[in-house]
């Protein structure tokens, strides 16, 4: 099936862009990557989303992370939506600060499996649903989270995630529920007691529990 799981290498696909046309392997560089898809130019969520993320491209930039949207129309329109989203956020005038894949064929769309069965526009052809794919700098799919068309991304949850999988890429950690940066973190079950004292120099502390397992145990990374 269509389609690409966590740890595959991401497709080195060709494109054209509202920035030219790009290999995104070599769009990348060494940098993480987000590729976020919307199911059409000039459509309300879509609009808000876009605004958004250009709202907040600094957040994602001070992380190391270059973002690319896509959505299955023409480089043309993208320009031309582009002025509305940054007129939206109160920035008409201004460009839009990262590039939007075109991809009126469809084709990277049903390669990368982001077609929504449930959506379909007016000549009933499916939709893109709304996408989000994180990249590492290894090429690798780090995250992919898939919302319907009709529900709009959070971005704030997004760039939770990708400090969770920042850290975790560097430290033998993994975050609990609700985790924010800053807060403790967990030691990763596969850590012997000792591994974990001589790695984690702030200290492990072990939560008791009925079954007397000690397998939550939390530090200070």
């Amino acid at each position: 099936m269509p389609g690409i799981l966590l740890g595959d290498v991401f497709p080195n696909f060709e494109a054209d862009t509202t920035a030219g046309r790009i290999k995104f392997h070599e769009f990348l560089g060494n940098s993480w990557g987000i590729l976020f898809s919307h199911p059409r130019d000039f459509t309300p969520v879509c609009t808000t989303e876009l605004a958004c993320a250009a709202k907040i491209e600094q957040e994602f930039k001070k992380r190391g992370v270059k973002m690319i949207a896509l959505s299955i129309d023409s480089v043309e329109d993208h320009k031309n939506w582009s002025k509305d989203v940054m007129a939206f956020n109160g920035n008409a005038g201004s460009p839009l600060p990262f590039p939007i894949i075109a991809d009126d064929n469809r084709e990277l769309s049903v390669q990368l499996g982001m077609l929504d069965p449930d959506e379909k526009d007016k000549d009933g052809l499916p939709l893109t649903a709304r996408c989000v794919f994180v990249i590492g700098p290894d090429k690798k799919m780090k995250l992919s989270i898939l919302y319907p068309a009709t529900t709009g991304r959070n971005f704030d949850e997004i760039l939770r995630a990708i400090d969770s999988l920042q850290l975790t890429a560097q430290k033998k950690v993994a975050t609990p529920v609700d985790w924010k940066p800053g807060d403790k973190v967990m030691v990763i079950p596969s850590l012997s007691d000792a591994e974990a004292a001589s790695l984690f120099p702030n200290g492990v502390t072990t939560k008791d529990l009925p079954s007397g397992k000690k397998y939550l145990r939390y530090t200070q990374p």
